[in-house]
């Protein structure tokens, strides 16, 4: 059967550049799901997706004018409902089989599930028509389209009141299958063959497209239009490589910033701008931004990244003569920058401290007071996590440190550039004289800000940096604000991770449970249940993290659960800087031929002990011994275990794990041998201590039961 390529393009007014590439995945993708689910689509499920500012598009090659006809096993009713003791059709399957549109009985199969004996019958389906099949897919993607906010406008095909709701206003539809229009119709449209191009630059006004394989090269020569929005970004980051190239320059890097300039623009021409170079006195992160965010344009850095007095701009027409254009943006941006430096030098009027008191005024969280009342609880925090890891020097600086620390919420710049929060707080400490540790400190506490973002750089920025996101965990999970689902209003998974972050790349010598107790002590204690809550959320982000870094389930379940055993008691947790080295030795002992053995021993011995009906003691009495194999396995584990400890003790974890591999001999004969529940009490204490220090012995470094398949 011939199949042809499709084409389906939808001309809008301009669509929201920050969803642009979201709606033309979707509108492509779900309308070749539709055609896959009708038989419609030959070969692989491959397509090229068009979207533009004012258009969403896609291209399928292999598409068939009409789906195979497919035959169905239809399931009626058991046999004894269906069937007569005559062995005629009851009319209970008569009004069935009419219910299905057919007429007459079929030829009908008996089919036994073991149980019942059910009647089925074999039914030709006829495949859908094009029309059809792409009125459905169309629609369907048109729903699922992910539109924050819809509009709704008058309907084209009817002059009276009815309405049509979609992102933007939609003025024609394309449906081609090679060169014939499909006859399909969606939001008032009837689909054709015509489209315009360049609002300014097209050749011509309305383009008829010859067939499904001509649109692409007949919107870029006739159009205007680079159709396509990776090629589109390509394009644009060729050139803007290639302008900056010849200034020996670099453009910023922003992905983010080069997405929403491709769904700006149909015809990418990039130029070069300039601005007075008695701007560059304002620190360079206002200026990018204000650029950025203002105006959508690429700062160009030297070759140390410092900012010139140039910047990239993406236009969407090309002139003969472009100066008109880079004249008018580099008028447009001139107040944009100004504004920046007054912001600068107003701010600068003002001490840091002279502003603290005035974030007792600013409201934090109707349950946990204003911002001031916050930064007090931060100051405490940083004050002792300053002292437990470099005495009062630290403690004293930290406390500084996070005395200022939100101090620059209240600036003019801040106010205008939220982003740059903290930024401007080290400009402003160090333009007041404080020291640099200080200063990186009141930017770094911030940090990390998301995922794969660096540490703070000095011992006070990570201590204020682990106050501030503690306190937020601490807060908010006092008065039950914990994430659910996809809510996290106030970013608590990343303060988790966060905090993860710090303590096991910082290699800190405190303990998670130090840390979570150090910010309790402003909250004057966390409820046991906001605490389990808590620990557990932290060591849930910690497990994922660490799953996300490439270790298995088996290899992440055998190391964390050791935090959680620690947690169900509500003890201190341990240190999890050294979980890395925990993983590598896990990963160790498991290629280890003895491993699979000893982990489903020590299953094993778990289960054992768990079912044990009185306490335990872990001393054993010699004499009791009865058997070779308990007295082989007691005098192997005494020779390993102090052996496995010292190495633990020594921070060896793969050292201590694989010392264990001697125990797999003497283990597997004592459970071949040896009756555990020996109906001689004594006997069975004795044997079930053994099996205790055993289980002891063997789950220093992690539980390696996990392990077992």
């Amino acid at each position: 059967m011939s199949a042809k390529n499709l084409l389906i393009e939808l001309f809008v007014e301009e669509l929201p550049p920050k969803s642009l590439q979201k709606l033309g995945e979707s509108f492509a993708q779900g309308i070749l799901n539709g055609l896959i689910k009708h038989n419609l689509k030959l070969g692989s499920p491959d397509f090229q997706i068009f979207a533009s500012p004012r258009r969403l598009g896609v291209s399928i090659p292999d598409i068939l004018a009409l789906a195979p006809d497919r035959t169905e096993t239809i399931k009626l009713m058991p046999v004894k409902i269906g069937i007569d003791e005559n062995g005629k059709p009851t009319s209970t399957l008569m009004k069935k089989l009419a219910s299905l549109g057919v007429d007459g009985v079929p030829e009908l199969k008996h089919v036994t599930d073991g149980k019942t004996e059910t009647l089925y019958f074999d039914s030709v389906a006829k495949g859908a028509t094009l029309k059809n099949g792409l009125q459905n897919a169309l629609e369907e993607a048109i729903a699922k389209l992910p539109i924050a906010k819809v509009m709704t406008y008058p309907d084209p095909a009817n002059d009276g009141w009815a309405t049509v709701n979609f992102v933007r206003p939609a003025h024609s539809l394309i449906a081609l299958h090679g060169s014939e229009i499909v006859p399909i119709s969606v939001l008032g449209l009837q689909a054709g063959n015509k489209t315009k191009g360049h609002r300014f630059e097209a050749a011509i006004d309305a383009i008829v497209i010859r067939d499904a394989n001509s649109y692409e090269v007949q919107m870029e020569n006739e159009g205007a239009v680079i159709a396509s929005f990776s090629k589109r970004r390509h394009e644009i980051a060729r050139q803007l490589a290639a302008a900056a190239g010849k200034e020996g320059l670099n453009p910023i890097e922003d992905d983010e910033l080069l997405d929403e300039v491709t769904a700006l623009v149909e015809r990418p021409n990039v130029l070069i701008g300039t601005f007075e170079k008695e701007f560059l006195a304002v620190p360079q992160e206002c200026l990018i931004l204000t650029m950025k965010a203002n105006q959508k344009y690429f700062p160009l850095l030297d070759a140390q990244k410092k900012l010139t007095n140039k910047f990239l701009i993406v236009s969407n027409i090309r002139p003969d003569d472009a100066r008109l254009v880079i004249d008018g943006n580099e008028r447009v941006v001139r107040p944009r920058l100004s504004d920046a430096k007054f912001f600068f030098d107003q701010d600068r009027k003002k001490t840091l401290e002279s502003r603290v008191l005035g974030l007792a005024k600013v409201v934090y969280h109707n349950k946990l007071g204003t911002q001031g009342e916050r930064v007090q609880r931060v100051c405490a925090i940083a004050k002792d996590i300053g002292k437990k890891l470099g005495g009062d020097t630290l403690a004293m600086q930290a406390e500084q440190a996070a005395l200022l620390a939100k101090a620059d919420l209240l600036t003019d710049m801040v106010g205008e550039f939220p982003e740059l929060q903290g930024i401007m707080g080290r400009y402003y400490a160090q333009h007041d004289g404080l020291p640099d540790d200080i200063a990186f400190a009141i930017e770094d506490h911030y940090k990390p800000r998301f995922s794969g973002d660096e540490l703070p750089r000095n011992p006070v920025g990570i201590c204020v940096a682990l106050a501030d996101k503690l306190e937020t965990l601490v807060g908010m999970f006092s008065i039950g604000q914990i994430p659910t689902g996809d809510k996290d209003p106030y970013a608590l998974r990343r303060h988790a991770l966060g905090v993860i972050r710090i303590l096991i790349e910082g290699e800190l010598n405190i303990s998670l449970g130090d840390a979570i107790r150090f910010a309790e002590n402003p909250f004057k204690g966390l409820g046991y249940e906001s605490y389990l809550a808590l620990e557990n959320f932290i060591i849930d982000r910690l497990t994922n993290l660490l799953r996300e870094q490439g270790f298995s389930a088996q290899e992440v379940s055998a190391v964390c659960s050791r935090l959680s055993e620690y947690s169900t008691r509500r003890e201190l947790l341990p240190f999890i800087n050294d979980i890395p080295k925990r993983l590598a030795a896990v990963r160790a002992f498991s290629a280890l031929p003895e491993a699979d053995a000893l982990a489903s021993a020590n299953k094993r011995v778990g289960n054992i002990l768990k079912k044990a009906e009185s306490k335990i003691s872990s001393e054993i009495d010699v004499v009791l011994l009865k058997e070779e194999p308990e007295q082989s396995l007691h005098l192997s584990l005494s020779e390993i275990a102090p052996r496995a400890e010292a190495a633990f003790a020594a921070g060896d974890y793969t050292a201590s794990l694989q010392a264990l591999a001697g125990l797999r001999e003497p283990v597997d004969a004592f459970f071949d041998s040896v009756m555990v529940n020996a109906e001689d009490t004594a006997l069975r204490m004795n044997r079930l201590a053994l099996l205790l220090q055993l289980h002891q012995a063997m789950n220093k470094v992690a539980d390696i039961s996990r392990l077992a398949a």
